[in-house]
């Protein structure tokens, strides 16, 4: 029995929805224009989905394609570098100064477009290839978009 959508294929999916937030969020498009608010939705949602890659996703790729493990411990220590980002912005939001917060946005966006695209040229094929029923019945949150 084929699945409707290959887990990697919705690991693209849950990345194009983030880089589209993350282009509104340099263009300093907020929802309902509040630039802070999308912001810290934002942040929030990148830091669950990287969560959700290192708890689960990361594990069950390694564990059937252990060959991956060194793409997998780099893609670990980007989220950890990412993660630093984020605080940051969190912090900034609940401040004055929009310039800095725009500034450090524009840094996290080269860093996660980089990321996500390294991410997709070594395991979506691997994702492909898993089989795990339960992801089926309910997606691990690194394979939902929420918005």
């Amino acid at each position: 029995m084929g699945r409707l959508a290959a887990f990697g294929n919705q690991l693209v999916e849950v990345h194009l929805w983030l880089r589209e937030e993350l282009d509104r969020l340099v263009a300093g498009e907020g929802g309902g224009g509040d630039l802070r608010a999308h912001c810290l939705a934002f942040c929030s949602a990148l830091e669950r989905h990287h969560v959700g890659e290192d708890t689960r996703g990361f594990p069950a790729v390694e564990e059937d394609f252990p060959e991956l493990g060194p793409a997998l411990e780099l893609l670990r220590r980007d989220h950890e570098m990412i993660a630093g980002i984020l605080a940051r912005l969190a912090a900034m939001a609940g401040r004055p100064g929009e310039e800095r917060l725009a500034g450090e946005v524009a840094g996290l966006a080269a860093i996660v477009t980089s990321h996500f695209a390294y991410e997709e040229r070594t395991i979506v094929e691997a994702l492909n290839r898993l089989d795990i029923p339960e992801w089926r019945e309910d997606p691990p949150e690194f394979l939902r978009v929420y918005g």
